[in-house]
């Protein structure tokens, strides 16, 4: 099991890789990228260190068109945890107030127009707020965690290799899959939908309710 200051290491650069490359994320990467190599070899350190050298290696306008190309136009890469529990429906706004109260407890106030299930303010929230809590929190949500993975894995992108990464920290193998990740949701899709499927199961299309932080 890798060491709790490390598994703080690997969701702060998680945090920062998932976000938008805009000039301010940029300057951040070189400190991500002179932390990652002081981690222990494992699945982890392999990921983030496959995913910063292909960052390095790409120019700026391109990581920023494949990153709007993959979060903001395909529902299956989804950035919102909440999004693959409860799809568009009323039952997410509660999720989302839950997930409020819940960084409250620890400390944590979210600024305006950030929504608390965005995977980088969870990744932040374990980082430097509650690590315990905040890796409870992604197991909680794993199934997600786990399909936005094999999604981004089916459509050939970099940043199958930051998910890997977060993946590693949670107990027990990643599932193979579509079929073996949703097994591990503790309920099946939400029948009140609003136009999505929250396990992402629909044709590609806009970017879901909330859009992404930058």
């Amino acid at each position: 099991m890798i060491a709790e200051r490390h598994a703080a290491v690997v969701c702060q650069a998680a945090a920062v890789l998932l976000q938008y490359p805009d000039e301010t994320v940029r300057d951040r990467v070189p400190l991500v990228a002179d932390a990652v190599p002081a981690l222990p070899p494992g699945a982890a350190r392999s990921a983030l260190t496959r995913f910063l050298d292909h960052f390095a290696a790409a120019p700026p306008r391109d990581l920023a068109e494949h990153y709007v190309a993959t979060f903001d136009r395909r529902r299956r890469c989804c950035l919102h945890l909440t999004w693959w529990t409860d799809g568009e429906t009323r039952r997410r706004g509660g999720s989302l107030a839950a997930l409020k109260d819940r960084y409250r407890r620890h400390g944590l106030e979210l600024g305006d127009g950030e929504l608390p299930d965005y995977l980088p303010v969870v990744l932040e929230y374990a980082a430097t707020g509650d690590l315990a809590d905040g890796l409870a929190l992604l197991q909680e949500h794993r199934a997600g965690v786990e399909l936005l993975r094999l999604a981004l894995r089916d459509a050939g992108s970099p940043y199958t290799a930051v998910v890997e990464a977060v993946c590693a920290l949670l107990p027990g193998p990643s599932p193979q899959d579509r079929a073996a990740a949703r097994r591990l949701a503790r309920t099946g899709p939400p029948q009140e939908t609003v136009g999505v499927e929250p396990f992402g199961l629909e044709p590609f299309g806009s970017a879901p309710a909330g859009g992404v932080r930058r």
